[in-house]
């Protein structure tokens, strides 16, 4: 008796608990549409969506660069550590040594944990002399940040395919190459879609490293060698001296409302990929 009713406390504390992080979550998401509906109000949402004048002076607020330079970060970040991150993983789970593994697998569980000041200060003295202040210097320190989280999820997806499968695979005469290629990868992919999405939730709103290496230019990039700046990185760099009430102030808060719509677009588009896949 004494168990049922420790497992049916445990059961109605779990979902109390995610009952408040919901609640949280529903709380900031209106109060981020409360403060940002004025500008919609007054500057019109295709104008501000559009625009591509951000003048506090001049109260011109359009945010278009700022969409563009996040998305192209995110992207290009994406295409750099998605096959590099894949293919890690594969290493880990099926090439490397045991020694070899012990020692790079810990390695990459630790550069998880770096903070993103110190990517972007990395990026400050290694990238940026190199490449100037620019997108595609953002996208390159972006992608070191990404890979740790992809490589992790991706092996440990690996590693959760039945060994029967590449067992059966081997019987039948494959390759190890194409056991690999053919049977563990598209098993795994459900738990490699899952590594993409959190790459890409990493990615686009990743904050101090961006503003330390892209540049900080209103400007619609048109080349990876232009400066830009995210929608993250106006947020981090504006709201500090933005007074409370004012447009600029709601102008701010409406941007952190189109981040969070934008986030929310990927992470479903990237979610109906994966069910498809699965399906």
């Amino acid at each position: 008796m004494s168990r049922y009713l420790v497992d049916k406390a445990g059961r109605r504390l779990v979902f109390l608990a995610a009952l408040v992080a919901i609640l949280i979550l529903l709380l900031i998401a209106l109060f981020t549409f409360k403060e940002g509906l004025p500008a919609f109000l007054k500057i019109g949402f295709v104008k501000f969506i559009f625009g591509t004048k951000w003048s506090v002076a001049g109260g011109e607020f359009g945010i278009l660069p700022f969409i563009l330079a996040s998305i192209y970060v995110t992207l290009g970040a994406l295409l750099l550590s998605v096959p590099l991150g894949v293919s890690c993983a594969i290493f880990l789970a099926e090439v490397a040594p045991h020694r070899a593994r012990e020692i790079v697998r810990p390695t990459v569980e630790l550069l998880v944990g770096i903070p993103s000041v110190v990517y972007g200060l990395v990026g400050m003295l290694v990238v940026v002399p190199r490449m100037g202040d620019s997108l595609l210097a953002a996208i390159i320190v972006l992608t070191v940040m990404v890979l740790p989280t992809i490589i992790s999820i991706s092996e440990d997806s690996l590693r959760a395919v039945p060994h029967g499968y590449k067992e059966g695979a081997l019987a039948l005469g494959a390759t190890h190459w194409q056991a690999i290629w053919h049977v563990m990868l598209p098993q795994a992919r459900s738990g490699i879609a899952t590594a993409v999405i959190l790459g890409m939730g990493r990615a686009i709103g990743e904050t101090m490293a961006m503003i330390m290496v892209i540049g900080n230019s209103i400007i619609i990039p048109t080349s990876p060698l232009s400066p830009a700046r995210t929608l993250t990185g106006t947020l981090a760099m504006e709201l500090g001296y933005a007074s409370p009430g004012s447009l600029h102030w709601s102008a701010l808060f409406a941007t952190g409302v189109v981040l969070f719509i934008l986030i929310l677009a990927l992470n479903s588009i990237a979610f109906i990929q994966r069910r498809e896949g699965e399906g």
